[in-house]
C-alpha cells in the first residue's frame, strides 16, 4: 500500500514540475490532408481501417475522423 502511495507522490511531482500546455497534449484536427502519403500508403492505410471497422458506416467515420476521405468522395455522397 505504501508503494502505490509512493508512486502517486511521484507522479504529482513530476506533473508538477514539468507543466503540458494544452496547445501540446491535443494534437489539431486534420483538414483531409493526406501530408504527402503517396497513393499506395493511402491506399494500405485506409485497408487497415476497413478491417477495424464494424460496418460500412464505422468505416466511413474512422475514415473522416483520421482524414483519409477523399474530397471528391465525400461531396459526392452528400448530394
Amino acid at each position: 500500500m505504501d508503494g502505490s502511495l509512493d508512486v502517486r507522490k511521484f507522479l504529482a511531482l513530476q506533473d508538477r514540475a514539468s507543466p503540458r500546455s494544452a496547445a501540446a497534449a491535443v494534437p489539431a484536427q486534420r483538414d483531409g490532408d493526406t501530408g504527402g502519403l503517396s497513393p499506395e500508403q493511402l491506399h494500405r492505410a485506409r485497408l487497415a481501417v476497413a478491417r477495424g471497422a464494424r460496418n460500412h458506416e464505422d468505416c466511413r467515420m474512422l475514415l473522416a475522423m483520421l482524414g483519409l476521405t477523399d474530397d471528391n468522395e465525400e461531396s459526392a455522397r452528400e448530394d
